[in-house]
């Protein structure tokens, strides 16, 4: 149980895949301007990024190492960050149709997110069992949530304030998330993996 509440812990405040690896900075950028936008993308991420960590360790462990042919794991891990997104959209499609139009076309994109591979990548080298796998890439989309939430909650306040004009834009957004990574580069080193 200490096990599974350090790799969350890690994963969501030491290890935060966007602030400490930049991972999924597209998203972190192009989404965070509504807090909608934001909520609707960090649930599908969120979703993708935890089933694939354990198809992940699955796939590797049972398929590829027994048949050793390792050396293909890239190639298999983006067909299946695909599949699995290609059945988030649907079920998000059927779910909540509200969803799927606010999302538009960043729910396919999800695809080519570099957080959700690298995650994927992350969990063969790292973990040594399918039930952390699992919490490995919970915590990941955790972190990415929190991290997303908390720059658009933030880019919504500074839309309200007087922000000079030649900082106005992505400029202050960048200046913003470099700030945000500096507050979570105070956790570094307290967790190791």
């Amino acid at each position: 149980m200490t096990e599974i509440l350090l790799i969350l812990l890690g994963t969501v405040f030491v290890n935060n895949f966007v602030l400490t690896q930049f991972l999924g900075l597209c998203p972190f950028m192009g989404v965070s301007n509504k807090f909608t936008n934001t909520l609707s993308m960090s649930m599908a991420t969120s979703f993708v990024l935890t089933l694939s960590s354990a198809a992940a360790y699955l796939v590797y462990n049972y398929i590829l190492v027994p048949l050793e042919v390792e050396f293909i794991r890239t190639v298999v891990l983006i067909m299946m960050i695909a599949s699995l997104v290609q059945l988030t959209e649907m079920a998000v499609r059927r779910i909540s149709p509200m969803m799927y139009r606010i999302l538009g076309i960043f729910l396919p994109l999800i695809t080519s997110n570099c957080a959700v591979l690298g995650v994927a990548l992350l969990t063969i080298n790292r973990i040594d069992s399918f039930i952390n796998a699992v919490f490995y890439g919970l915590g990941a989309s955790l972190g990415f949530s929190l991290v997303l939430i908390l720059f658009s909650a933030l880019r919504e306040r500074i839309e309200m304030s007087d922000v000079p004009k030649p900082l106005r834009g992505t400029a202050i957004g960048m200046i913003s998330a470099g700030l945000i990574s500096m507050v979570f580069m105070g956790f570094n080193g307290l967790i190791k993996f």
